[in-house]
């Protein structure tokens, strides 16, 4: 049997609870085969902010401003705990933001640095919720040309 060896390692991170999961399973991995991390977060700018009726795009809208902080301040959190259970475990893990469409950042970011595999959870969404919030994972597995490994997050 052909031994896999996967050096480059991207765990695309939500910093929801679940993620814990999607790192550890991405951790071992690197463990394994002696692999570096790449804890990646992106900061969405698909959102739309209505002002007097039109809308634009928050990244030119100056109430968003505060909103766009914080999630850029949750990203980096999210990236730093994963680089802390690399850690603990004697794993590089480089943590990386960005910023724009999740699917469209991982997928460039993805292909751009030429990773091995790329480990992500799934909420599962189904039905109505899956039609209007799309799915990065189901995007990632369509277009990546590396594994995609989907962890399925049981968090409730």
């Amino acid at each position: 049997m052909e031994t896999v060896n996967f050096k480059k390692i991207m765990i695309a991170t939500d910093g929801s609870a679940c993620s814990r999961l999607v790192a550890d399973k991405g951790i071992e991995l690197a463990r394994l085969s002696g692999g570096t991390v790449y804890a990646v977060y992106v900061v969405s700018t698909d959102y739309f902010a209505p002002i007097n009726g039109n809308s634009f795009p928050m990244s030119v809208d100056p109430y968003w401003k505060p909103i766009r902080e914080a999630w850029e301040k949750q990203g980096q959190q999210a990236v730093n705990t994963i680089k802390s259970l690399g850690e603990m475990k004697g794993i590089n893990v480089e943590p990386v933001l960005l910023e724009g469409n999740p699917s469209e950042e991982l997928i460039r970011y993805a292909e751009e640095v030429k990773m091995d595999i790329v480990i992500m959870g799934t909420h599962g969404k189904t039905g109505l919720n899956k039609l209007l919030l799309g799915s990065v994972a189901e995007k990632l597995v369509r277009h990546l040309k590396v594994p995609v490994m989907v962890v399925r997050e049981k968090c409730d």
